[in-house]
């Protein structure tokens, strides 16, 4: 028909009747190429490493928003890293489907997009994008709580916000005593039974306005009603809590058996203080024991590639790794994680040293990825930050052994002439797969391990 009317003059026909009908039919006269507004609903693609569910922790558009592919639309928490979702179409965003700490689950929708498309395609899609763009529309006359985000603005600074955040604390759920109803740090600390109720005393501006909208009292007041027992409070685990819930489940299935020792680190400081310029110059701030500690271990398990094996079960065999992953607990504001240092045989320490703290830096800022956590096969824990001596670890399945280290300190001790000496001593616990490793094969492994921490200068040969 289109052609029909061009071939005989269609534009002046065009314009004849346009300017004959309302302007609201202009644009209909005018179209001659038609277009369909479908609704397309972007889901969570696998993400990897078997994670079935995230938790949404901040959305960078709105209801409304028009995007391009590419765009960043959301940033997703797993129980392992954080991953930022960008768009995959062109399109007006119709509907979002979570609110900010929702579990979002893999294959399931996100949002809902408006996509633009030249007519074309087939007739079940048109039907699809019809029923569709009615179902917008009645949406968009009351937004619900996801479209909107689920957030209701709490006055608070971003100290207070940082602070409820860290203790997954909904700002509206807790009572405000700061001024025109502002929460403060310590409402949050009463919240949380970390100080006796009643200790934060409600501003002026929040006791005028209750004793305005209070009724005059014709009567005494009645007797203090009685403190009542603080109430339990019930939070679903998430994230790494959630992580850990599953693995340690998993881990306590392995028969472990523990080995432990002493390492005089008394040569290995000195050893350390003269490397500190020159770790300086190449990047890194300050040097620690861990590097060492790291490379150490990678020598060990060179020597006994048992260590650094992992068992299937389900065919009865070891699988020796060819890498060194070494796996490293971090402690970060989201709970303890343990990214891995990758092919750490081909690294020296100073190089070991950079990708260490570029992990804890990125385990600080909460951008791990899963990749940062994928095929470690060997795990070391350093408890002696925090002031422990000795432990018990818990290997990570598919992995066969983990140490921990505990602190490092000044001891006496006798030296080869029977003299007492200032010495500094750090205690190492190992646990091992006791249907793989035998007791001689982690003291051996061990004896290795602690010969290259207590003689360093044998790392020249590495």
């Amino acid at each position: 028909m289109a052609t029909h009317l061009l071939r005989n003059g269609a534009i002046g026909w065009l314009l004849r009747n346009c300017m004959s009908h309302p302007q609201a039919s202009i644009r209909r006269c005018l179209h001659l190429t038609p277009s369909l507004d479908k609704k397309v609903s972007f889901n969570l693609s696998d993400i990897g490493e078997g994670i079935r569910e995230v938790t949404v922790k901040e959305w960078f558009v709105k209801v409304g928003d028009t995007v391009e592919q590419f765009d960043n639309l959301c940033e997703v928490q797993s129980d392992k890293a954080s991953v930022t979702i960008t768009s995959r179409y062109d399109g007006k965003i119709t509907k979002i489907y979570h609110s900010i700490d929702e579990i979002a689950l893999v294959g399931k929708p996100l949002l809902d997009f408006d996509v633009v498309e030249e007519d074309g395609d087939d007739e079940e899609e048109d039907t699809t994008s019809s029923s569709s763009s009615s179902a917008s529309e009645a949406e968009q006359v009351k937004p619900s709580a996801s479209e909107s985000g689920g957030r209701v603005i709490i006055p608070a600074t971003p100290a207070v916000r940082r602070l409820a955040k860290e203790n997954q604390l909904d700002l509206a759920k807790v009572p405000a005593t700061g001024r025109n109803g502002r929460v403060l740090k310590g409402d949050i600390l009463e919240y949380l039974g970390q100080v006796p109720p009643g200790t934060n005393v409600p501003h002026p501006t929040l006791a005028h306005a209750k004793k305005s909208a209070a009724p005059a009292a014709t009567t005494p007041a009645a007797a203090p009603a009685p403190v009542a027992a603080a109430a339990d409070r019930v939070e679903v685990l998430k994230g790494v809590r959630k992580a850990m819930l599953k693995s340690m489940t998993e881990s306590l299935k392995i028969p472990h058996f523990a080995y432990s020792d002493e390492i005089d680190m008394t040569q290995l400081m000195q050893f350390r203080d003269q490397l500190q310029a020159v770790a300086k110059e190449n990047g890194v701030p300050k040097l620690t024991f861990m590097p060492f500690c790291i490379k150490a271990a990678s020598v060990a398990l060179s020597k006994y590639p048992i260590v650094n094996s992992s068992l299937d079960l389900a065919n009865e065999s070891l699988v020796y790794r060819g890498a060194h992953n070494i796996s490293v607990a971090i402690d970060t504001p989201q709970g303890l994680v343990v990214p891995n240092i990758k092919n750490c045989q081909e690294k020296n320490i100073i190089e070991i040293a950079k990708d260490l703290n570029a992990l804890v830096e990125r385990g600080r800022t909460g951008s791990l990825t899963p990749t940062d956590f994928a095929d470690g096969t060997f795990s070391l824990s350093n408890i002696g930050v925090i002031g422990g001596t000795y432990t018990h670890p818990c290997i990570m399945a598919p992995q066969v052994a983990i140490g921990a280290m505990g602190r490092t300190k000044a001891v006496p001790r006798f030296n080869d002439k029977d003299e007492v000496v200032k010495a500094y001593v750090m205690s190492v616990s190992w646990s091992a797969d006791h249907r793989v490793i035998d007791g001689v094969t982690m003291a051996s492994f061990s004896n290795v391990w602690k010969q290259y921490l207590e003689k360093p200068a044998l790392f020249l040969l590495q």
